[in-house]
Order: structure tokens, then C-alpha cells, then sequence
């Protein structure tokens, strides 16, 4: 049977890219993408959204009235935010708040009227980050790598797990995030709602508009095609630096295999990232980087760390694969290849965004 699907940051690079996974996957359902467009290069989705037969609102999750458009939908995918673990120390702080949290709040109001399933795409940084940056780890070759005998639950060389410690700072964009994910709690609670929660680590892939503060490995990939020099920055400058990279083709394949199960979801949550067989550091992705586009860029190192920075995070998949069935497929090398094809082959427009 049809049903009405909303993508919420549905012209940012994942809500586009989940948008136009869905409508293929079920042509008949009619798929709505909401966007601000207020991140550099959101307007370029508006043309891939179009002819994959997504229908686009210009609108903002801040304000309830742009969730008003005479349509109740049967599943809203909540891909909006302000993802910068940079928002708010400028003393900013409301566009980060109100985009996560009071955008979150929106969208569970628009849910519980029209009855329909929630899915919602929280972040890794939920985890506090004086927890995460005090792990043993050790340096071996150009990488940090955890070591499996911690000192708190939920952390080991697989990665972190949801039962890690939650108490503790984390950078408004994770707060904003968690509180979110309280807030989701209490509306399956009370209101029954049907609802899944998504811990996502670094996610990439084409038509990512990544920069220094979020899509670190676009960002990467871009200096390389373009030319242009790199920093690694904190923990001596050397780029050990570990995140897990999740394909932004794997997610596709998650989140449809959650709405497959839409009446079964309860508020439950889940890790999803890349996983330690999808994990790099900074200086290895170079090395990566480097090899497919025959360029070495200049690397500069600054020792300090910044605040809100954290040595390694890596995904433990193991409760979202036992329940879902899911693995990533993707390698590390799949997404840079994706991403160096992506940027040579739209290099003129890219350009015109970033200079």
C-alpha cells in the first residue's frame, strides 16, 4: 500500500540521498523532502530530487507552520540539524538549539497527529567526550587503535556501545542530539509512538559538501582533487586521528530495512557506523586519497587538541546488526572512490561553492 514518506533536511547529503533510495526503492510512494537550504551547495540536490521524482518544500523544522502542508505522512525521517561540533562556542547557540532539539520537538508533534513512524538520525557524539578522550589506546603505525581491556563499560578494541557511559559533556550538537533522543523516549511512551533511533558515526559519500568541522573525508578527498593543502590538527599533529566511515549506501540499506519493520520499532537504539573493519585515520585516508588521484597535497600539524575533539570513535554494530540483519558492505576505499568520481565529475559546480 502507498504511503507518504517526509525527509526532514531532505536536500542536506543525507536526507537527499535517503530521499531518492526510498522513491526508487517504491516508485508509488509519494516521498517529500523538506530543506532550509541554508548549508553551501544544498541547491544542487534540488535537481537530482526532482527528476528522482522527490517532491521538494522549501521549509524549516523550526517553525511547526512549515510541517503544516495539508499532508499527514506515514513516516517522517528526521535528518535535519546543525551538525558542527563547532556550533555554539561563537556564543551563537540558538540556531544549533532550535535546529536540533526544538526542530526534533516539531517533527514529534507532526508524528503523533498523523500517527506515523519516526525515524530518527542522532549522532556518535551523544557519548561525552572527556569519556571517549580518556580510553586506552595505543599508536600503532600511522593509527590510534583502542585497546580491548577499558576502564568503563561499552568500550572496547570493536568500538564504542551503546551501554557507554552518558554522563559528562559532549558539545551542543550532541547534547542537542541526546536530548532529542529523551524526548523520543517519552513520546513512545506516552503516546505510543513507533519510533528508531540511529547513533550514526561519520557517514560519506557523493554529494557530501563536506568541510573541515563536518564531512571530514569529502573535505579530504576535495584538497586532493583541487590541490589544496591540509591540517591535521590535535593529538601532535599527526593525523592518528580515527573515525569509522559508514557508505552512505549502507545507511540507505538500514533505514530500509527498518521501515520494513515499521510496527515492531519502539523507541530502541541503535549505533551505525562504518565499524572497525570501516575504520581510517587521517593519515591513512590520505595515503588513500593520495594513490587515487596521483596528488600529494601539503599537510601542516598543529599539536593542540580543540575542545570537543576526541582521539578515536569507532561504531560497535553489534546490537543493530543482531537485530536487523545488517553489516556495512562498503570499504573505506569504496567511499574515497565514490567521492574522487563525484568531485572530478561535477568539479566546475563544486568549484563555484567552495572556490
Amino acid at each position: 500500500m502507498a504511503q507518504t514518506i517526509l525527509v526532514t533536511g531532505g536536500a542536506g547529503f543525507i536526507g537527499s540521498s535517503l530521499a531518492l533510495n526510498l522513491k526508487s526503492r517504491t516508485p508509488d510512494d509519494r516521498v517529500m523532502a523538506l530543506d532550509n537550504l541554508k548549508r553551501r551547495g544544498a541547491e544542487l540536490a534540488l535537481g537530482r530530487l526532482r527528476k528522482g521524482g522527490v517532491e521538494f518544500r522549501h521549509g524549516d523544522v523550526r517553525q511547526p507552520d512549515d510541517l503544516d502542508f495539508g499532508v499527514r505522512p506515514d513516516v517522517i525521517i528526521e535528518c535535519s540539524a546543525e551538525p558542527s561540533v563547532h556550533a555554539g562556542r561563537d556564543g551563537h547557540v540558538r540556531y544549533v538549539l532550535d535546529s536540533n532539539l526544538t526542530g526534533c520537538i516539531n517533527c514529534l508533534e507532526l508524528a503523533r497527529r498523523s500517527d506515523a513512524a519516526l525515524v530518527f538520525l542522532s549522532t556518535s557524539r551523544v557519548y561525552p567526550t572527556a569519556q571517549l578522550a580518556a580510553l586506552r589506546l595505543q599508536v600503532r603505525g600511522s593509527r590510534f587503535h583502542l585497546l580491548d581491556e577499558q576502564a568503563v563499560p561499552g568500550a572496547s578494541a570493536r568500538g564504542i556501545a551503546e551501554e557507554f557511559p552518558l554522563d559528562g559533556a559532549r558539545t551542543l550538537y550532541g547534547a542537542t542530539k541526546l536530548a532529542a533522543e529523551l524526548l523520543i523516549a517519552e513520546y513512545v511512551d506516552m503516546f505510543g509512538l513507533r519510533a528508531v533511533i540511529n547513533r550514526c558515526g561519520v557517514v560519506s559519500g557523493a554529494w557530501q559538501m563536506g568541510h573541515a568541522e563536518q564531512g571530514v573525508f569529502a573535505h579530504w578527498a576535495m584538497a586532493h582533487v583541487f590541490r589544496r593543502p591540509l591540517t591535521y590538527i590535535g593529538y601532535g599533529g599527526c593525523g592518528h586521528q580515527v573515525r569509522d566511515v559508514l557508505h552512505v549506501a549502507d545507511l540507505e540499506e538500514l533505514v530500509a530495512a527498518q521501515l520494513a519493520q515499521c510496527d515492531r520499532l519502539h523507541g530502541e537504539v541503535f549505533n551505525a557506523g562504518g565499524g572497525i573493519d570501516g575504520s581510517t585515520s587521517l593519515a591513512e585516508f590520505t595515503d588513500l586519497c593520495g594513490r587515487l588521484t596521483g596528488v600529494t597535497v601539503p599537510i601542516e600539524g598543529h599539536a593542540a587538541t580543540r575542545p570537543g575533539d576526541v582521539p578515536v570513535y569507532i561504531s560497535d554494530n553489534s546490537r543493530v546488526t543482531a537485530r536487523f540483519r545488517w553489516v556495512p558492505r562498503r570499504t573505506v576505499e569504496d567511499v574515497a572512490v565514490d567521492l574522487v568520481r563525484w568531485i572530478r565529475a561535477h568539479g566546475d559546480e563544486l568549484t563555484g561553492i567552495f572556490g
